[in-house]
C-alpha cells in the first residue's frame, strides 16, 4: 500500500529558492511505495493564528483551518523544507504547524533545512517544535549548504540538479527510511 508524504515548502518569500529544492527532493527521495506531494505554504490560505479556540481542542470554526486540517490528516508523514532566517525558521511554517495539533501527532517528520551553513540553527529550533507536536523525527535530515558558485546574483540555483548532487544519497535514504518506518 502506497504511503503519502507531504513535503511542506516552509518559505513564502517571493525570492525563495525552496521550490527548486522541493522539486529536486521530491524526485530524489522517490520510492515505489511512497507518494510525495508538494504542499506550498505560499499557495495556501492560512492566516496567522486566527482561530478563537486552542488548536489542541480541535474545535475549528474557520473554513481555511478545516481545509488545512483535512489536508494534513491525509498524510502518513512529512518532510519540512525550510531556510534559516537569522538562526531561526520561517514564521509561516511555524504558523502552519501551530494552527493544528492532533493532526501532527505520531506522524514521522524529516527536517530539511538550507542556508549559507546548511540551516543548522533553524533545524535545532524546529526539532523542539516537532517534538512538542509529538512527531517522531527521522534519522535522515538534510542540511543543504548553499554555496555562492552554485547561485545566480539573485540567489537562485544556476543548475539545481548539479548543486544538489552531494545530497542525493541522503535524499534517497530519507525516502527509504519513510518506507521502512511506515511499514511497521
Amino acid at each position: 500500500m502506497t504511503k503519502k508524504i507531504g513535503l511542506i515548502i516552509g518559505s513564502t518569500r517571493p525570492s525563495r529558492i525552496s521550490p527548486s529544492i522541493a522539486n529536486w527532493l521530491q524526485q530524489a527521495a522517490a520510492q515505489p511505495e511512497l507518494s510525495i506531494d508538494l504542499i506550498d505554504l505560499a499557495k495556501i490560505n492560512l492566516p496567522f493564528l486566527d482561530e478563537v479556540a486552542m488548536p489542541s481542542d480541535g474545535n475549528y470554526a474557520l473554513a481555511h483551518t478545516k481545509q488545512w486540517s483535512q489536508l494534513i490528516q491525509g498524510y502518513d508523514g512529512f518532510i519540512l523544507l525550510f531556510p534559516q532566517y537569522n538562526w531561526g525558521y520561517p514564521a509561516p511554517l511555524k504558523n502552519a504547524l501551530d494552527t493544528l495539533y492532533a493532526e501532527w501527532r505520531g506522524k514521522p517528520v524529516s527536517l530539511v533545512s538550507y542556508g549559507g551553513h546548511g540551516g543548522f540553527q533553524a533545524a535545532l529550533g524546529m526539532q523542539l517544535v516537532v517534538r512538542g507536536l509529538k512527531m517522531p523525527i527521522m534519522t535522515n535530515n538534510l542540511r543543504i549548504d548553499l554555496k555562492k558558485p552554485d547561485l545566480t546574483e539573485d540567489g537562485q540555483f544556476i543548475n539545481p540538479a548539479q548543486a544538489l548532487v552531494p545530497y542525493a544519497f541522503d535524499a534517497q535514504q530519507l525516502g527509504a527510511e519513510f518506507v521502512h518506518r511506515l511499514a511497521e
